[in-house]
């Protein structure tokens, strides 16, 4: 049977193509409307995903009449009261190819959940998912089995959410919230820590196995504590988030029966705590769905409604532009100009490039990071992301898991000083690891760059410019290269 799972109507729509077990499609809307974050299907989503066939059954990601509740809640009574976005309503407003055939709807937490679950390779798991909000839930530890089935050990509802929070020090520290978090996860280390027990006296305080808000977050902080500067609040909501998160998985890993956890949720994309929990949780194995956030809920959605697993070839899950990975070229452009661009095989699903939608640097040269933030139009403070065959991982880093295919955790670099551009200041790394069955492309390319060069690491970041989507498909990449200079094989 043909699922269509869909994340919509909120924030970073997307749509995922499910035959029986098999992923066969899954991609994000703001590659093909090219609106960072679009809420809506986009026509061109919707054709692609028709190639791989009409769906018999659509598994919703959250349950809407219940979030129409929270949205009374919360006091936002235009939401509350229009039925534009409601499911059933919306998708035949987009005068589909077909008979919209009957939605199934999942739980939020459950669609996430799932999401980690499902694609596992784990016969039972902890399941902790943490985001800002979907119906009321924004918290919860939950154990499942080989039934496939959760039962819940611990739920913290709205407005007691970590994810508003960390939005809220997000628009504090001068950025756009639920966009760029991964920014104020990035400046803490440009500070120090110095108001957690400011937060903690004002804003959160800690209730094992999570906590509680003495504010809602979701009105904002405003201007708490005007005069601190923005990297000591980022730095320490960062600590904050590191304490409760890591909390949980403790007090998990000592009330549940399973030695593997996995982490589900938006929150789940910081991988500064990732490692901390890696490094002090104590469960034996971690997985992280690559797209954790709401997007990655399509795939969620199906394998909540259907309690099936699914089998997990990787992430390459969307428009391919066909043709052999361009290792000769790759090399030889790094070579002569140190940076470059590769646009080749099918789009990554999720928010991180992972080698088919990647420009990538000669770490070594110390005005790198400078040069690659001017190309993509980034704050010059923003470091980038090494990557690296996963034997040779632990010769450069201090691994906190075995492997790192999907940037998820940051390690310490071992050796900062010869590879500046891919370290932050505190001396750690946001590593990803590659093996040769999982791309063999990437994989060839690395053997190749340190064969010529003797340097086993390149610089890996996104292919896109500032505020923009990764690019999805050649003429997109053409483009690139037109405006940017930097060639794009």
């Amino acid at each position: 049977m043909v699922y269509w799972g869909i994340s919509a109507l909120s924030h970073d729509a997307s749509l995922a193509v499910i035959d029986d077990d098999r992923i066969l499609f899954a991609a994000h809307s703001e590659r093909y409307s090219r609106s960072k974050n679009d809420a809506l299907l986009h026509e061109g989503l919707i054709e692609e995903a028709l190639e791989y066939g009409a769906p018999e059954r659509i598994a919703w990601y959250e349950r809407p009449i219940l979030k129409k509740l929270r949205h009374l809640r919360a006091g936002q009574w235009k939401d509350a009261s229009s039925l534009q976005d409601m499911p059933s309503r919306y998708l035949k407003s987009l005068g589909l190819p077909f008979r919209v055939p009957e939605v199934e709807f999942a739980d939020h937490h459950s669609s996430h959940a799932a999401a980690g679950f499902a694609t596992s390779r784990f016969d039972d798991a902890v399941v902790i998912v943490s985001d800002s909000i979907g119906e009321f839930r924004t918290f919860s530890i939950a154990e499942y089995g080989r039934s496939g089935e959760g039962r819940l050990l611990h739920a913290q509802s709205y407005p007691h959410s970590l994810g508003l929070l960390y939005s809220a020090f997000t628009r504090r520290c001068g950025f756009k919230p639920n966009e760029d978090e991964y920014i104020v996860m990035g400046m803490a280390a440009l500070g120090s820590p110095v108001h957690v027990d400011r937060i903690y006296e004002e804003l959160l305080e800690l209730k094992p196995p999570s906590f509680r808000l003495k504010i809602n977050p979701h009105r904002g902080i405003g201007d708490w504590m005007a005069d601190a500067k923005p990297e000591d609040l980022a730095s320490s909501m960062q600590s904050v988030l590191e304490d409760v998160m890591v909390g949980a998985a403790v007090w998990a890993r000592e009330h549940a029966g399973s030695r593997n956890l996995i982490l589900g949720g938006g929150v789940a994309l910081n991988c500064a705590a990732n490692a901390k929990i890696a490094e002090r949780a104590g469960f034996d194995d971690i997985w992280i769905f690559p797209n954790p956030g709401d997007a990655g809920s399509s795939v969620g959605a199906v394998a909540a409604v259907t309690g099936s697993r699914l089998r997990w070839a990787g992430p390459y899950l969307g428009t391919s532009i066909d043709g052999d990975y361009p290792i000769e070229p790759l090399v030889a452009e790094l070579q002569s100009k140190g940076i470059v661009a590769v646009a080749n095989g099918r789009a990554e699903f999720g928010p991180r490039a992972l080698g088919n939608r990647s420009l990538l640097a000669d770490p070594r040269p110390l005005d790198m990071k400078d040069r690659v933030n001017e190309v993509k139009g980034r704050e010059p403070f923003r470091p980038f992301a090494p990557v690296v065959r996963a034997e040779r991982a632990a010769e450069f880093f201090d691994m906190p898991i075995a492997a790192s295919p999907y940037m998820q955790y940051v390690a310490p670099c071992r050796y900062p000083e010869r590879f500046p551009s891919i370290a932050h200041l505190d001396g750690t790394s946001r590593v990803q690891t590659v093996e040769r069955d999982s791309h063999p492309g990437l994989y060839g390319l690395l053997e190749a760059w340190e064969e010529a060069t003797g340097c086993a690491l390149l610089l890996n970041t996104s292919l896109n410019g500032r505020g923009e989507p990764l690019v999805n498909t050649w003429a997109e990449a053409t483009r690139f290269q037109d405006r940017t200079g930097v060639r794009v094989f």
